[in-house]
C-alpha cells in the first residue's frame, strides 16, 4: 500500500478543486477578485463589518479605483452583494448565497482529499 504525504492531500484537493470550475456556478474571478473574496469570507466568519471604504482602503489590493472595480465586477458576477447599514453612506459588503454554495463545495472538496477511501 502506497503511503500518503500530506502533500498528496493538499493536491488531491487542488485537484478537486479545480472540477469544481468545471461545474456551472458562477463566473470565474481573476486574482485580485479571489483575494477580496477571501477577505470577505473571513470577516463574514468573525462577524466583522467590512464595508466597501475599508476593503477600498486596504493597501495590500492596491489603488482604491481598482479595487473599487473589482467590486463592482464581483457584484455583477454575483459573488458578493452590498447591504445598508445604519451610515446611509456606507454600504457593508456580504458574501450571496451561491458564494457561500461555493465555499460549501470547496469544503466537500477538503473533506474528499482527506478521506482515505477517496
Amino acid at each position: 500500500m502506497k503511503k500518503t504525504r500530506p502533500a498528496d492531500i493538499y493536491l488531491r484537493f487542488l485537484q478537486l478543486s479545480q472540477a469544481l470550475r468545471g461545474l456551472p456556478s458562477l463566473p470565474e474571478l481573476d486574482p485580485l477578485e479571489e483575494r477580496i473574496l477571501e477577505l470577505v469570507a473571513r470577516a463574514g466568519q468573525t462577524d466583522e463589518r467590512l464595508s466597501v471604504r475599508d476593503v477600498m482602503g486596504n493597501q495590500d489590493l492596491g489603488a482604491p479605483a481598482t479595487v473599487h472595480n473589482r467590486l463592482k465586477s464581483m457584484r455583477q458576477k454575483g459573488w458578493i452583494m452590498l447591504a445598508d447599514t445604519e451610515d446611509t453612506r456606507r454600504k457593508r459588503i456580504e458574501l450571496t448565497q451561491a458564494a457561500l454554495l461555493h465555499f460549501d463545495r470547496l469544503s466537500q472538496c477538503m473533506l474528499r482529499a482527506t478521506s482515505p477511501d477517496k
